[in-house]
């Protein structure tokens, strides 16, 4: 069974948020989307610098069984990246929700992610 944190927001795109304590949002794929894919092997970020749109493509993510598009859940600028995941993409695998993220981002309007699913009702989406 997937991991589902309860902290985190989440899309049906299965991309999650996590507004740390600084007020910056982490975002990465959940347990579900990585067990879904199969084995990374490649991870595309947005730029350091960069704007993200709520809702549109930010990334790609690639496996053994297919490559899909990345989406953010918050508007804002990309403050960090996960460069780590240049060398090591399979630490998506291993630990979607913490050393795994995708990219960090200063949000210019954290409401945002109001919009977005809890916990309660992502595992409701991925059990049915």
């Amino acid at each position: 069974m997937s991991e589902i944190r309860a902290e985190l927001k989440y899309l049906s795109s299965h991309e999650w948020a996590r507004v740390e304590d600084d007020g910056t949002v982490t975002v990465g794929i959940t347990d579900h989307a990585q067990e879904e894919l199969g084995d990374v092997v490649y991870v595309e970020t947005p730029e350091v610098g960069s704007e993200v749109n709520a809702g549109a493509e930010a990334g790609v993510v690639e496996s053994v069984k297919a490559a899909s598009d990345i989406y953010s859940p918050i508007s804002g600028e990309v403050i960090a990246i996960n460069e780590a995941l240049e060398d090591a993409p399979e630490t998506v695998n291993s630990s979607p929700y913490d050393d795994g993220w995708f990219y960090k981002v200063k949000p210019s309007d954290v409401s945002e992610l109001d919009a977005h699913m809890s916990a309660d009702e992502y595992k409701a989406q991925i059990e049915e």
